[in-house]
């Protein structure tokens, strides 16, 4: 379920899932692309792709879109995402600086248009608000989702949870294959991942495989913030809409709920 990824990431793509892989269960191919300032790096055409700016400026092309992207901070920032169906290629280079991408891919035959998601696209809420003493607020940002990607296998978005709080809150689960990959401020920082009946200590760069129907409640250490991509698999004749809320703790979502002291 956890997979340890303790020094940067090495110029380059690596592969940290691959759906016909070790990891077939995700249904989904996931790694981190970093190139060199000038760098280019193209993808075939063979899977539907979501590339995610997480860090630099970067010139990209593919279908009909062309343009330059850049972001400094996924925690201050909402993000930049190109999405490309199985029949079109993309290209991507670094300009100004080190970039680096995380990549998302899966099977899906249908067509449909390349496109650039802007920071003003992404849906941003704070989820949690005037419920738990905000001890569970944050700030989930969705770009991916139904119904305004209905042609899309893919569910993508960010989570930031606050020092010190938790996400993923109150513990639900899904039919769906999920992954988290996280990123923390400072990046010593470190947080708890629940699993099921699992739990397990996640740090920078870590990366989370979050089994079907598997409760997946996360926290954040006090001082650090926590950031996490979050990226579900849809299922055939099976997409993923609202998650079921394990029902012994739905009550904590109630603002009139009496919580100690």
């Amino acid at each position: 379920m956890l997979i340890r990824n303790e020094k940067e990431f090495p110029f380059g793509y690596t592969s940290l899932t691959e759906s016909k892989g070790r990891h077939a269960e995700t249904l989904m191919d996931f790694g981190i692309l970093r190139l060199r300032e000038g760098a280019t790096h193209r993808f075939a055409a063979g899977k539907e792709r979501a590339l995610l700016l997480l860090r630099g400026k970067l010139d990209i092309s593919a279908g009909g879109v062309k343009t330059r992207i850049g972001r400094e901070s996924i925690f201050d920032q909402a993000p930049w995402c190109l999405h490309v169906s199985a029949e079109a290629e993309a290209t991507v280079t670094a300009v100004g600086g080190e970039a680096e991408i995380s990549v998302h891919a899966t099977e899906n035959p249908r067509g449909f248009p390349a496109k650039l998601y802007t920071p003003e696209e992404c849906r941003s809420e704070e989820r949690g608000k005037g419920t738990m003493r905000e001890t569970s607020t944050r700030i989930v940002r969705t770009i991916i989702e139904d119904p305004r990607a209905p042609w899309s296998n893919l569910v993508l978005g960010e989570v930031i949870t606050f020092p010190g709080k938790w996400s993923s809150y109150p513990p639900h689960h899904h039919p769906q294959p999920e992954i988290y990959h996280y990123r923390f401020a400072p990046p010593e920082g470190f947080g708890f991942a629940a699993i099921g009946e699992e739990a397990c200590v996640v740090r920078n760069r870590d990366t989370v495989l979050i089994p079907p129907h598997a409760v997946h409640p996360q926290s954040a250490a006090p001082g650090y913030a926590m950031f996490y991509i979050w990226v579900i698999r849809h299922l055939e004749g099976n997409r993923y809409g609202v998650p079921t809320f394990v029902p012994e703790h739905s009550w904590v979502t109630d603002p009139a709920a009496k919580i100690w002291p």
